[in-house]
């Protein structure tokens, strides 16, 4: 078997696997929403090694599952802004409601 040449970019011809939010490298994107601007890293799920809790549904997302993990784009915060959401859950965030945690007795109004 030959090895494989390498192809020389044409001119007024798109690269391949462009196109797009912007990306950064790392599998990282912004997305822009209702809710401001959110930098998106996808993680597979063999990088999934700890369980962390989506607050899309309030589910535990378990080891091996893989997931998006999201934090605002203004660059404050930092680390301590990161959210584990699923997949689905990120991508219906703005048709759901926020959910109300309620207290034993509270009223169900």
């Amino acid at each position: 078997m030959s090895p494989r040449k390498n192809r020389r970019a044409t001119p007024g011809r798109p690269r391949r696997g462009g196109g797009g939010a912007p990306s950064f490298g790392l599998g990282r994107r912004v997305e822009e929403s209702g809710d401001g601007e959110w930098i998106v890293q996808a993680i597979a799920g063999a990088n999934a090694v700890k369980a962390y809790r989506c607050p899309g549904c309030d589910q535990l997302i378990r080891p091996g599952v893989p997931h998006v993990v999201a934090w605002p784009a203004d660059g404050r915060g930092g680390a301590d802004d990161r959210r584990h959401w699923h997949r689905p859950c990120w991508q219906a965030r703005e048709r759901r409601r926020p959910r109300l945690h309620r207290g034993r007795g509270a009223p169900r109004y």
